[in-house]
């Protein structure tokens, strides 16, 4: 019997600890003043979430991002999403074109369209638009892109369509190149289990001879007009690469998941390192906002993750740029999720369940306070908060009937993120497109929302 008690008398001590360092979010203008202090000068600021489901995530991030935008400079917005998806916003925020924000965000088709084509995306987007007009330079507009790579077939065609305005006999060579890969530009996944399985060719040598083509004719497509010229340029060639990274992506997503997962996280780091490099030359030190699940932004070598052999974006960004960027998790006790129950189901507006005893988000919930701010994460309670425990992971599909194995993996949350948000009763972001399961009463705000 003496060890539970020396356990949950050691557990009482470190929730002393973080009540003297929790500083209490209430929706005041303030409330992140303390985490605009360690972005300080910073150029990267990774902004996690607990699930591609929560309302609370996404508005703080929101507020979060308006500010270093406003206050700091930054002068584009990353999420997880796929690059030509992306620039249907993009364009819209700098007012390019007649789409109105809900139609720029229908570039978003992909499964699961909730996570971007959602109520508080649609808020932001917004915000952004207007802060854009309002500029008296167009060229400090803020700028929207996507990281992830699962638009093979989209980015074929975007591939295709700028040369056919810029080079047409370039683009007759592109589609006998991605001629190999057509097929599957609906279902891309179809096209690894082909090559697996040995029904198919490996289209690798294609994709890689149509992006050496592109880069090498750089300089012939960008005697035109500037900065236009060169915004049309990074699009076409960021598309390439995609399509040569998925390609690889998709053949060994069957095989090496260790080795798929590291792919798409490094071809993200490498989208952020081009994107940075791109605003550099305008601005002459572009600053990045992203938006991605913890999973991606927190250093995975403060998780379980490392002894299966993966890494991500958090942890690269950290190995390649030190001292300039900032990781901050989210995390939540219980409430409401939009989530799907399985791959390409609709989605549905779930209870969350509450935390396990012993995980980080359990202790969080005996702080008391209904969302608050560890910031930084080395401070008072530090210490302690390195010594592993179980963290939540929902992503787009929520498994409540199997929790634990589902959702929770071993972490050093200390040494994983910079800051910390808490939210401990969380509610369903609101989906643009509802579907069936939206009859689930919603808990309360977690503070007045006089944002």
């Amino acid at each position: 019997m003496a060890a539970p008690l020396t356990i949950a008398r050691a557990d009482a001590r470190i929730v002393e600890a973080l009540r003297r360092q929790a500083r209490p979010l209430t929706g005041a203008a303030g409330d992140h003043d303390a985490l605009l202090d360690r972005i300080g000068d910073a150029r990267v600021v990774l902004l996690g979430e607990a699930s591609h489901g929560t309302h609370e995530f996404y508005r703080e991030r929101a507020r979060i991002t308006k500010r270093l935008i406003a206050e700091r400079g930054f002068t584009a917005v990353a999420v997880e999403g796929d690059w030509p998806d992306a620039y249907r916003v993009d364009r819209f925020v700098r007012g390019a074109g007649d789409a109105g924000a809900e139609q720029a965000l229908l570039g978003f088709r992909r499964f699961p369209t909730w996570m971007w084509r959602n109520a508080d995306v649609l808020d932001f987007v917004g915000w952004l638009r207007a802060h854009n007009d309002a500029l008296a330079d167009p060229a400090r507009a803020v700028g929207f892109y996507g990281l992830d790579l699962y638009s093979l077939g989209a980015s074929m065609k975007a591939v295709i369509a700028y040369l056919d305005v810029h080079d047409p006999a370039a683009a007759e060579r592109a589609r006998r190149r991605y001629e190999c890969l057509q097929p599957y530009g609906g279902e891309s996944s179809e096209y690894g289990r082909a090559v697996l399985l040995g029904v198919s060719e490996s289209c690798r040598r294609h994709v890689l001879e149509e992006l050496v083509a592109l880069r090498r004719h750089a300089a012939d497509y960008l005697r035109r007009d500037g900065v236009t010229a060169e915004d049309e340029y990074f699009f076409a060639e960021q598309n390439a690469v995609l399509v040569a990274d998925a390609e690889e992506y998709y053949r060994t997503m069957f095989g090496d998941a260790a080795a798929s997962w590291n792919l798409r996280d490094r071809h993200m780091a490498d989208t952020l390192d081009h994107l940075m490099a791109h605003l550099d030359r305008h601005d002459g030190a572009g600053r990045v906002v992203v938006w991605e699940h913890n999973s991606h932004i927190g250093d995975a070598r403060a998780t379980q993750m490392a002894q299966r052999g993966e890494y991500n974006i958090g942890q690269l960004m950290r190995e390649r740029h030190p001292r300039e960027v900032v990781l901050v998790g989210f995390t939540t006790h219980s409430g409401t999720v939009t989530a799907a129950s399985g791959w390409g189901g609709p989605a549905e507006r779930m209870r969350v369940r509450p935390a396990l005893e012993g995980s980080y988000e359990a202790l969080f919930h005996e702080v008391g306070l209904p969302a608050f701010t560890l910031c930084p994460m080395q401070g008072g309670a530090g210490q302690a908060l390195s010594e592993p425990r179980l963290e939540r992971a929902i992503g787009v599909i929520y498994r409540p009937q199997t929790e634990r194995q589902s959702h929770w993996f071993a972490a050093d949350i200390a040494n994983q993120f910079d800051a910390l948000i808490h939210i401990d009763v969380t509610r369903a972001v609101e989906p643009l497109e509802r579907s069936q399961g939206w009859e689930l009463g919603e808990p309360p705000e977690t503070y007045p929302s006089a944002l």
